[in-house]
């Protein structure tokens, strides 16, 4: 991830799981790569390998992300079964509401069709209900990524499964930092998965949400956040992990800290109409995130801004961080790496967070994609060159389309 954002590379292209020619947008940032294979999971002993594998039938293809993330996040923090208490090790992990797909009722729906072809609702107790999987449910409930994570690897410590759409991943964290701050766990497991990429999901979000429409844009220049000629978000898809120790427990087992979290907030504004307002929800979690790390807006190294692409979220936004950061001498620098993948959902916020990270590892911000003509709405100083420093630290932002908000930050460890 980090080469694409160092050279300003896109993963959005046409879509290749839905049928574009019957849509209005056609572009997507798909996790081509990922196929629900064992071998998607990371390196994993036998026993572990078998027991995944096993119980991928029970899980829809988001589900397999979230734990993939997690897999493959405990592989790279070198935190195998040997290095744990398992008492004391937890999962706080978040998703979007997660949707069946259409063939889990398939058959019994042909089953309830009358003569005419017809679906016969009364028909579907009987005759319907009788052909779906009984164990369907199971492969969609939005507390199974955190489930099956704590089972496979017998994480026996707090356990939370946040279901609150994009704002789910950096609350996940902000949990999980709770816990361990308060001495209820040593570890934790934090992340989130999410979509936008689904035959059913999709069309809920291009009918209640701006979504960039077909153009005659190549589809990696489509997504362009707080650009003047911005057209909506891009449906993407993803999950990303973060393990969280306690400092002490980090450093005896000579773990490789990429960063330390000392803040976080979260906020929900709506108007009496229920009407997001995004701008007082967002100035809300910057406030209360700063307080929590007890840092002053000049101390803050870049904001990874939610940056959705979308003309109202984008400006309220960036007007509620000009309200936080406006007067401080030298303008805190901005990103979205929804510019390079688009909107993933529920699991945006911890891929975004891992990749202030590598920024803050790599001492070079990585830039906007597609930004530029400023938009006066948007008075913020957007990211645009790589040579960008990311400073010591990065506010982490992502809301929800009804106005719920959070934000995590984190400061760079220097030991």
């Amino acid at each position: 991830m980090w080469e694409a954002l160092r050279a300003g590379q896109s993963g959005i292209a046409t879509l290749q799981s839905l049928p574009v020619e019957n849509m209005p947008s056609k572009v997507g940032g798909e996790a081509r790569d990922f196929t629900g294979e064992i071998e998607n999971f990371g390196p994993l002993e036998k026993m572990m390998q078998r027991n995944i594998k096993k119980g991928l039938k029970m899980m829809c293809r988001e589900i397999q992300m979230g734990v993939a993330a997690a897999q493959l996040a405990l592989h790279h923090a070198g935190m195998d079964a040997s290095k744990r208490d398992p008492e004391r090790t937890g999962v706080s992990y978040g998703s979007d509401y997660v949707v069946t797909m259409p063939e889990d009722f398939a058959d019994g729906v042909r089953n309830c069709l009358d003569a005419n072809k017809k679906f016969d609702f009364t028909q579907w107790a009987e005759r319907g209900l009788t052909d779906v999987d009984p164990l369907w449910l199971l492969k969609y409930l939005p507390n199974m990524p955190g489930s099956h994570i704590a089972i496979y690897n017998d994480l026996r410590g707090p356990s939370n499964s946040i279901t609150l759409r994009e704002a789910a991943a950096n609350l996940a964290v902000g949990e999980a930092f709770a816990i361990i701050s308060r001495g209820g766990a040593d570890a934790m497991i934090a992340g989130a998965t999410g979509t936008r990429i689904h035959p059913l999901r999709s069309v809920h979000t291009i009918t209640q949400e701006q979504v960039a429409p077909a153009n005659e844009l190549a589809p990696e220049k489509v997504c362009r956040p707080f650009d003047r000629q911005r057209t909506g978000q891009v449906l993407g898809e993803g999950a990303g992990a973060v393990l969280l120790e306690e400092l002490q427990t980090a450093q005896t087992r000579g773990a490789t800290i990429w960063g330390e979290v000392v803040g976080n907030a979260s906020s929900c504004v709506v108007d009496s109409n229920g009407v997001a307002d995004y701008r007082t929800a967002i100035r809300n979690v910057l406030v209360g995130a700063l307080r929590s790390a007890r840092i002053a807006p000049e101390d803050v190294g870049h904001i990874h801004a939610h940056g959705l692409s979308t003309h109202r979220c984008d400006a309220e936004e960036a007007q509620a961080i000009h309200d936080i950061f406006g007067q401080r001498k030298i303008p805190v620098p901005v990103t979205a790496a929804k510019s390079y993948f688009g909107n993933l959902g529920a699991g945006g916020g911890t891929v975004e967070l891992i990749a202030s990270l590598l920024s803050l590892r790599h001492g070079q911000l990585f830039p906007v994609l597609n930004f530029e003509t400023p938009d006066p709405e948007c008075p913020i100083n957007i990211a645009r060159s790589i040579d960008q420093s990311p400073g010591e630290s990065f506010v982490n932002i992502n809301t929800t389309p009804r106005g719920q908000a959070s934000a995590v930050v984190v400061r760079r460890f220097d030991g």
